[in-house]
C-alpha cells in the first residue's frame, strides 16, 4: 500500500511536469492536455480494474469502480483541488466538458436501467458500441480544441528536449498504472477480509484506490497553479470511464446492473450539475474554496450513508 501510494505521488509529478511542457512546446492549452494525456493515463487503473472484474463477471465492481470513482473524482479531487486554490478554468470547461460529462451520466442512466424491459437491467454489447461512438465523437470535440485553442500559455517553459518530456509522461503512467494496481490489490484483500460486499468494495475502496492518480495529478496541478489540468484532468477521466471503460467492459460481456446504483448516478449528475452552477455564475469560471467545502461535506455524507446501510 505505502509503496504504492508512492508511486501515484511520483509518477502524477511526473506527468504533470512532462504533460505541461508538451502542451507549451506545441502550442496547446493546458486543458486540452488535461482532458486527454492526462485524464486517459491516469484512468488506466480503472480500465485494468474493469477489465479484470468483467472477464470474471463481478458486474457490481465493474458498475461501483466507475460511478464510484466519477464520485471520488467529482466531490473529493476537485474539492482538495479547490481548497488548495480557487479553480479558473476556460470558459468552454463550463459550456462544453461539463455539459458532456453531465450527457455522459444520462446514457449510462438511461442504457443501464433498460426502460423499454424493466425486468432485465443489463448493459449489453450494443449498449457498449453506442457508448464507444459517444467516446469517438469526444475525441473528435477535443480535436477540434487542439485545433482552434490558440491562447497564449504563460511561460515556465524549461526548454526540455522532446525524449526528456515524453520519458517524464511516459515515466509518470508507469509509476501511476503499478501504483494504483498494487493500492487497489491491497484494499481489496483488506476488506474481502473483513466480509464487506463487493457493492461497498467497488463504490467506496476500489473507486478511491483506481482514483488515486487523478487525486496526486490534480492536487499536484493544483499546487503548482495549472487550474486547466487539474480540471481537465476530472472532467476527462469521467467522461472516459463511462464513454470507454465501461464500453469495453459491456464488450467484453454484458453486464447486469443493480438499480439501487441509480442513488449514486443521482449524487454524482447533482454533483455535475452544482459544479456547473458554481462556475458558471460570478464574472470568472471559478470553483471558490467555500463551494470546494461544499463538495467535500456532501461526500463525507454520502459515505456515511453507504456505511450505514451496510452496517
Amino acid at each position: 500500500m505505502i509503496l504504492g501510494l508512492g508511486l501515484l505521488i511520483k509518477g502524477a509529478d511526473f506527468l504533470v511536469n512532462g504533460a505541461s511542457e508538451l502542451a507549451r512546446k506545441y502550442k496547446v492549452s493546458d486543458l486540452a492536455i488535461g482532458l486527454t494525456i492526462v485524464s486517459f493515463g491516469t484512468s488506466a487503473p480503472e480500465f485494468v480494474v474493469n477489465t479484470y472484474a468483467s472477464f470474471q463477471n463481478h458486474q457490481d465492481i465493474v458498475f461501483g469502480n466507475v460511478i464510484g470513482s466519477n464520485n471520488f473524482n467529482l466531490f473529493i479531487i476537485l474539492g482538495i483541488a479547490g481548497m488548495i486554490t480557487p479553480l479558473i478554468v476556460q470558459s468552454s470547461t463550463v459550456w462544453k466538458e461539463i455539459p458532456i460529462s453531465f450527457i455522459a451520466i444520462v446514457f449510462l442512466f438511461i442504457m443501464a436501467n433498460d426502460f423499454f424491459d424493466q425486468d432485465s437491467h443489463v448493459m449489453t454489447r450494443v449498449d457498449g458500441f453506442i457508448l464507444l461512438a459517444m467516446f469517438a465523437l469526444f475525441l473528435f470535440y477535443v480535436y477540434k480544441q487542439l485545433k482552434s485553442d490558440k491562447n497564449e500559455i504563460e511561460s515556465t517553459q524549461k526548454n526540455y528536449g522532446i525524449l526528456k518530456i515524453w520519458g517524464f509522461i511516459i515515466g509518470g503512467l508507469i509509476g501511476l498504472i503499478i501504483g494504483g494496481r498494487l493500492v487497489v490489490t491491497s484494499a481489496v484483500e483488506m476488506a474481502t477480509t473483513l466480509g464487506i460486499s463487493e457493492k461497498i468494495i467497488g463504490l467506496t475502496i476500489v473507486a478511491v484506490g483506481t482514483s488515486l492518480p487523478e487525486l496526486a495529478t490534480s492536487v499536484v496541478a493544483a499546487i503548482k497553479k495549472n487550474n486547466d489540468i487539474a480540471v481537465g484532468n476530472i472532467i476527462g477521466s469521467n467522461i472516459f470511464n463511462i464513454f470507454f471503460i465501461l464500453a469495453v467492459s459491456a464488450l467484453i460481456q454484458p453486464i447486469g446492473y443493480e438499480t439501487v446504483f441509480n442513488n449514486d448516478l443521482y449524487l454524482l449528475a447533482g454533483g455535475t450539475l452544482f459544479l456547473f452552477i458554481a462556475m458558471f455564475t460570478g464574472q470568472k469560471k471559478k470553483l471558490d474554496r467555500w463551494e470546494a467545502i461544499v463538495l467535500l461535506i456532501i461526500y463525507i455524507a454520502y459515505v456515511v450513508y453507504l456505511i450505514g446501510k451496510e452496517v
